[in-house]
């Protein structure tokens, strides 16, 4: 039995669906794992064939079977080395979510995962099995007994200890896993917790990337036999981690291992977005952003997010005044893209929105002015950025948060219009809590103070701020992320001192809102509970609020 094993651990993004890709990659690291860094184990993130989530592609059976091919062709590449790939693996009628061993050009022994999530973003149950007579898998590696779980398995305790009491001292662990706020503290815990009650080391791999409106943070972590923790790898970054396992005392000792520097919430959750923004463009051909610029925080927090994702050269700001814009909001935006070396177009909306009301005229007769009249606004703003987006290319991304997403304040088909919506999954009061922190870093602000320090406004009407219709934003995000995001009830809400009458209209109109919610652009998740692929209501739903 050697004394120690070196293991190269792939954090890098795997493209869903670039099968002919993955592979390409994937042969070529396992031969530099081998040769460059001398690494008697390469490890691969779950589902690394096929990329995660594979959803509906797994319901073809071309892809399944490209899927298999892949794994015959990577095997060939395995040799002087054992490489260690997730994959899709059909076996008939069934369908299992797989990691195989492969050493000597051939694929030695395969483990299907066991626990399967489907709670939250996660369904994997529509797709995967169970096998019922599957088990741990257990090979030698340099006469050390290696074991694979996957993902979700770690956070039960009976797959690895079934693969510890099958004689691993080592378990690798490819995962999957999206990025939450918060959840880095609770991995952690876990691995700690695994690593003790089974005497198995654990390498935990995480795979890294954006995809459509999930982000994928890395963060991969090692954690020794008697449940130390190492720190985790930078997050959101493409890294070769490699790491040599002592196998007298089960510990691990980093080789090659780049710690991440700010582990603080608000980083991390800039730079989910910024990876989000960076691969949703590269994924779907995009190389240009344009967004609607207002001189307010969110569009200025979703430049500034832009610009750190795709640089300023590839980011087009739009200045589009109303009747109703204050020369303070065109004065900032001028000054944000100064700071930022961003274009700034100017496209006055008067004349186009009169043309609305003159279209109208006859038909509103009668009727005063109210939010149609309002919304039209931003629907002509929606429809020149749209008209922008086609004629020169790019991407057209919105600058919709989640406070206005939950109670409908925001214009369906207006400034809802885009492809991608950085800023979906956070509150209002996370946007400036974040916009304040991005300010503090990397020399001068990106954000101009005085976007900050004004009351929002739509400006679609004279002297308008946001809380003539809305409660204040501390006490409307407390309330949403009671109901939102810990799907607390009316009652558990005024429970805690929140105000019966708001609680009740602040509820109906998240209701009522569903329908927008529904046709609203993608964007990255980074709370517990996000819009879109993790809360799904009813449209139709009379169940009381």
């Amino acid at each position: 039995m050697t004394d120690t094993l070196r293991i190269a651990m792939a954090q890098f993004d795997f493209p869903v669906g670039d099968v002919r890709g993955n592979t390409d990659r994937m042969a070529a690291m396992i031969a530099e794992a081998r040769d460059e860094y001398g690494a008697d184990i390469v490890l691969f993130p779950e589902l690394a064939i096929s990329g995660y989530p594979p959803e509906d592609l797994l319901m073809r059976p071309s892809f399944l079977a490209d899927c298999e091919a892949a794994l015959r062709e990577i095997a060939k590449a395995a040799t002087g080395i054992v490489a260690v790939v997730g994959w899709p693996e059909s076996a008939g009628s069934v369908l299992y979510n797989s990691a195989s061993f492969l050493r000597a050009g051939k694929v030695e022994a395969t483990y299907r995962k066991r626990e399967l999530p489907n709670y939250n973003v996660f369904d994997e149950r529509r797709y995967f099995h169970v096998d019922p007579d599957g088990g741990s898998c257990v090979v030698e590696v340099k006469g050390v007994p290696v074991g694979v779980v996957i993902c979700e398995d770690l956070w039960f305790a009976e797959p690895l200890a079934d693969t510890a009491a099958s004689g691993a001292q080592l378990v690798l662990v490819p995962n999957a896993s999206p990025f939450e706020r918060g959840k880095h503290a609770q991995r952690d815990a876990l691995l700690s917790e695994r690593a003790k009650e089974s005497g198995a080391a654990l390498a935990y791999l995480n795979v890294v990337g954006g995809q459509d409106a999930l982000v994928f943070d890395g963060s991969s972590v090692v954690a020794d036999a008697d449940g130390t923790v190492h720190p985790a790898a930078s997050a959101f970054a493409d890294l070769w981690l490699v790491v040599d396992y002592d196998v007298a005392s089960r510990k691990f000792a980093p080789v090659v291992w780049q710690d991440d520097g700010d582990e603080s919430m608000d980083a991390l959750a800039w730079r989910a977005i910024v990876r989000g923004i960076r691969d949703y463009c590269d994924k779907n051909g995009f190389s240009k952003t344009w967004l609607g610029l207002s001189g307010g925080i969110d569009s200025s927090i979703v430049l500034a997010l832009a610009v750190d994702a795709l640089g300023a050269d590839n980011v087009t700001a739009v200045r589009m005044p109303s009747r109703y814009t204050a020369g303070m909001s065109n004065d900032l935006a001028q000054e944000q893209c100064d700071a930022l070396g961003v274009t700034l177009l100017s496209l006055p909306i008067e004349k186009p929105f009169q043309g609305f009301l003159d279209a109208l005229a006859t038909t509103f007769e009668g009727r005063e002015p109210d939010t149609a009249e309002e919304n039209l606004q931003s629907r002509t703003r929606g429809a020149l950025l749209m008209a922008l987006s086609n004629k020169f290319g790019g991407l057209l991304l919105t600058t919709g948060n989640k406070s206005e997403y939950a109670v409908g304040y925001a214009t369906i088909y207006g400034d809802m219009c885009g492809g991608y919506a950085p800023i979906k999954d956070l509150y209002k009061t996370e946007v400036y809590g974040l916009a304040k922190w991005r300010n503090t870093v990397g020399g001068a602000p990106v954000i101009p103070p005085g976007v900050i320090s004004r009351a929002p406004s739509a400006e679609l009407r004279e002297n308008q701020v946001d809380q003539d219709s809305l409660p204040p934003y501390d006490v409307l995000d407390a309330i949403l992320r009671r109901y939102v995001d810990l799907e607390q009830s009316r009652d558990d809400i005024v429970g805690a001192g929140f105000d019966a009458a708001t609680v009740e209209r602040v509820l109906r109109l998240v209701r009522t809102s569903e329908w927008k919610r529904h046709q609203a652009a993608p964007g990255p998740k980074i709370s517990r509970r996000a819009f879109g692929r993790e809360r799904r209501y009813p449209i139709s739903n009379r169940y009381p609020v």
